[in-house]
């Protein structure tokens, strides 16, 4: 039972979000594809999705090759279907890419790029298909802001998110874009593992809080930083370097107070070890593999109940989701071991875009949907950011609806 001065810290920190319906969202599935057809048909049946839309483009469940796509066939098969889809059905806020669309554009004039590339401004953006698509229309409302972006060997340009630390439900009506995130994994079970961990989630969350914990895994050789000044905003339209890795941390330490307050176990962990050999995970934040003293092991020790919520500062955690060899650390190996929710990254973001642990934590657990929390933790939008896992998945919405029938009974 949480105590009354608990259940008031619980509905303090954000205004209360409502719940969001099938209705809002809309799936969409690649026909070339039978692993993006099967996937979007479990999902259509297991939360009543009735908007959907098949495009037609290259298989990406399939061969390396085909998850990076051109702008132009990126525009003409993906988007342009898509849009005509909006445009008829106004009250959409969501959509969900199914495992077989691509994740990653080539040849756009916004997203990364590495800092030798030769090729001109306008066509040398590498976005994320999924930030790409989330800024759809973007610019049809007023005080858009291009960021240019620099560091750790890359370039590019981003949107300035405008749902960033933002404390209120999302609507395409007000804030503009999107909050995309697709269903995908190793294999066609993990993609579909997504949906059925976020119902299984929202129907037992109390009993996973009761065995489950978050992880903190903080790097101290990196700086501790203050807490106080975490989540950093971005200041300005350009952002020349690459904010310190001190902040990160903080923001770890931040994200940490919060769910002590709220009542939410959890693990912060402020030796220089990388953990490992942890089960049940509730939420997870680490370096991943740009941990100082990163271990392989331990990284694939971790396993996660259903609900669970993670990012990782690491530069290309989302370049592919089929086997692969080599390379920094990968968010699909998270999938294949649990985790219900993650977001990762198809090519260097800076660390300016990682989620931050507080925001995304704080939106979580406090009954938003896990597309609300990850999109209101990060700072940009058309830019690498690929977010994982069921929109819909929300499955601290009962222990804030506990916590108010609480008050109200002591009342």
């Amino acid at each position: 039972m949480i105590p009354g001065l608990l259940a008031a810290l619980i509905l303090s920190t954000v205004s209360a979000p409502h719940r969001r319906t099938a209705d809002e969202v809309l799936l969409v599935t690649n026909s070339n594809s039978p692993i993006s057809r099967s996937v979007a048909d479990d999902y259509a049946q297991k939360r009543h999705i009735r908007n959907r839309v098949s495009v037609l483009c290259p298989d990406s469940a399939i061969r390396t090759e085909n998850e990076t796509i051109p702008l132009g066939d990126y525009s003409q098969q993906i988007e342009t279907p898509i849009r005509k889809y909006l445009a008829t059905h106004p009250k959409i806020d969501f959509i969900v890419l199914t495992k077989g669309v691509p994740i990653r554009i080539t040849g756009a004039a916004i997203g990364s790029c590495w800092e030798g590339s030769k090729e001109p401004e306008a066509t040398r953006g590498r976005p994320s298909l999924d930030s790409y698509l989330a800024a759809l229309d973007y610019g049809s409302k007023p005080g858009l802001r291009r960021i240019k972006i620099a560091g750790s060997g890359a370039i590019g340009a981003a949107y300035a998110n405008r749902y960033w630390n933002a404390n209120e439900p999302f609507s395409h009506a007000k804030f503009g874009g999107y909050l995309v995130t697709r269903l995908d994994g190793y294999t066609e079970a993990d993609a579909k593992s997504l949906v059925r961990e976020a119902l299984d989630a929202e129907a037992h969350m109390a009993d996973y809080l009761k065995r489950g914990r978050v992880l903190l895994d903080t790097q101290p050789i990196f700086g501790r930083g203050d807490k106080t000044k975490q989540p950093a905003p971005i200041i300005g339209d350009n952002i020349p370097t690459e904010s310190e890795y001190s902040g990160f941390n903080a923001d770890m330490e931040d994200a940490h107070d919060i769910l002590v307050k709220r009542g939410i176990p959890d693990e912060l962990d402020l030796a220089e070890t990388f953990i490992g050999n942890r089960t049940n995970l509730l939420g997870y934040f680490s370096w991943g593999s740009n941990d100082a003293k990163y271990s392989p092991a331990s990284y694939q020790s971790l396993s996660f109940a259903p609900g669970s919520l993670c990012d990782t500062a690491v530069s290309t955690s989302a370049r592919t989701f089929l086997p692969t060899q080599g390379g920094q650390s990968l968010l699909v190996d998270l999938i294949a071991h649990g985790l219900t929710c993650g977001k990762g990254y198809c090519d260097e973001p800076l660390l300016q875009a990682i989620a931050s642990p507080s925001i995304a934590l704080d939106r979580y657990t406090a009954g938003y949907t896990m597309a609300e929390a990850f999109y209101a933790a990060s700072a940009f939008v058309s830019w690498e950011d690929i977010i994982i896992g069921d929109p819909l998945c929300c499955p601290y919405a009962a222990k804030r609806k506990g916590a108010l029938e609480q008050i109200r009974s002591q009342h």
